[in-house]
């Protein structure tokens, strides 16, 4: 996308959110092929990863894919396409779940999860691995809905509860 004018009504109503988000799930995979470990707190690593994740662990730095992130309010949908009752967040491979925020908005900006600063950088396209994981077609059920990459630009603690709050350009 063309960036915009920061006075175009657009970009104004991009800049606009209904309020801030919560963390409402975390998990780390410590290794390939083993299950999600849920927490109640992790440390962020300035431009790697979380603490205890394969991707922090298996290399200098995770780039664009520091952290992922899923919407909460997605679970339903992804359950429903899938043919499930529920999903549990475990199951998608995502490091956070939060609430209350659009994530597709954080695209492209700059936020905050308690003290940590990321930058949203993309979206989190779902993996083949979403076969097994749902059975057959969870792949196109989890398209749409896989969530958002994001860079740790600093680091700190992410704890549940903590408020996912979008930061102004140059903050």
């Amino acid at each position: 996308m063309a960036r915009l004018s920061p006075d175009s009504e657009l970009a104004h109503l991009f800049a606009q959110l209904p309020r801030a988000g919560r963390v409402d799930w975390i998990g780390v995979r410590p290794a390939r092929d083993v299950p999600m470990r849920e927490l109640e707190r992790v440390e962020a690593h300035d431009g790697a990863g979380l603490a205890g994740d394969r991707y922090t662990l298996s290399r200098s730095g995770s780039g664009k894919r520091g952290i992922t992130l899923l919407q909460a309010e997605h679970l339903p949908a992804i359950a429903a396409l899938s043919g499930h009752a529920a999903i549990l967040p475990a199951t998608l491979r995502r490091n956070l779940v939060v609430s209350g925020i659009p994530l597709v908005a954080l695209k492209d900006r700059r936020f905050r999860i308690g003290e940590v600063l990321l930058e949203g950088t993309g979206p989190c396209d779902p993996c083949s691995r979403m076969e097994d994981a749902l059975g057959q077609g969870g792949y196109n059920a989890m398209r749409g809905h896989g969530g958002i990459c994001a860079r740790i630009l600093r680091g700190g603690d992410i704890r549940l509860g903590d408020a996912v709050i979008a930061v102004e350009e140059g903050a």
